[in-house]
């Protein structure tokens, strides 16, 4: 059986219980709004002509939108809030760090929808693919609502970034299949890693899940392999000494691997006699 659909099929609820959870909230403050008397009209309109103000003269202050957009939503008044966070990445888009981006797609989540905020988990990792959190903060949403097919489709684009995904990337994608006991996906996944980073320290990690596995020959055929490509690469003329050093890294963990793996074997034939 597929353990991923397994266990969406045993855990189908707990997204539902999240995006519950969700909607309860934002029913719950909804409920306990003021109404708005004169004293607290005026109070908003004078608080937003401040705001207003503050951001004619300072169109690039991310600060300042911040606030006025945190303000609106303590006001409970969540369409205006996305107007400011919309000016405010319509004018400074390009300056906003991934703490700006996590606080507009939780705000977007927390007040608005679920789809808008995987929207905008979405729009964040387009605008800044090279921080790692915002692309875990993703794949997080996705499997709390129980969509693991949606969290492998944001595991296939991290993966699939231009020129090459960093290691993170590909490490994320395992875990992710680990958690869900999706071990040949897990091992497909390794095989890739290994080819776009064939380095001692990803070949060493595959061995080890392999050895974790109990599959001492699928162990030991990472570590020959490994060790054509990496001495190819360390004996040629113009090799690094990190080259020469990955390739001796190398050598000594199959080394050590290949005295494991006979004490392994002696001990299980010692048990059979």
């Amino acid at each position: 059986m597929d353990a991923g659909r397994d266990w969406k099929k045993k855990n189908g609820a707990a997204g539902a219980a999240f995006e519950q959870s969700l909607r309860e909230a934002r029913e719950r403050r909804e409920a306990e709004m003021e109404p708005e008397t004169a004293e607290l009209a005026a109070y908003r309109l004078a608080r937003r002509r401040e705001f207003e103000e503050r951001a004619r003269r300072r169109p690039f202050s991310i600060r300042g939108w911040l606030e006025y957009a945190r303000w609106e939503e303590s006001q409970n008044d969540y369409d205006r809030a996305r107007n400011v966070w919309a000016r405010a990445f319509e004018v400074s888009m390009s300056m906003m760090d991934h703490t700006v981006w996590i606080e507009y797609a939780e705000f977007e989540m927390k007040n608005i929808s679920v789809d808008s905020g995987r929207l905008a988990w979405l729009q964040a990792v387009s605008c800044v693919p090279d921080v790692d959190e915002l692309w875990h903060k993703s794949i997080e949403m996705e499997e709390k609502l129980g969509n693991i097919a949606g969290a492998r489709k944001v595991l296939d684009r991290w993966i699939n970034r231009l020129p090459r995904a960093g290691e993170q990337a590909w490490l994320s994608y395992i875990e992710f299949e680990l958690r869900y006991n999706e071990i040949e996906r897990a091992r497909s996944m390794y095989n890739a890693f290994v080819f776009h980073h064939p380095k001692a320290s990803a070949f060493i990690r595959y061995a080890c899940f392999e050895m974790k596995c109990g599959e001492v020959e699928r162990a030991r055929n990472v570590y020959q392999r490994a060790t054509e490509k990496l001495a190819l690469v360390a004996n040629s003329a113009l090799a690094s000494e990190a080259a020469k050093e990955d390739a001796a890294l190398l050598s000594l963990a199959f080394a050590e691997f290949e005295h494991r793996a006979t004490c392994i074997h002696d001990f299980a034939n010692l048990q059979v006699t």
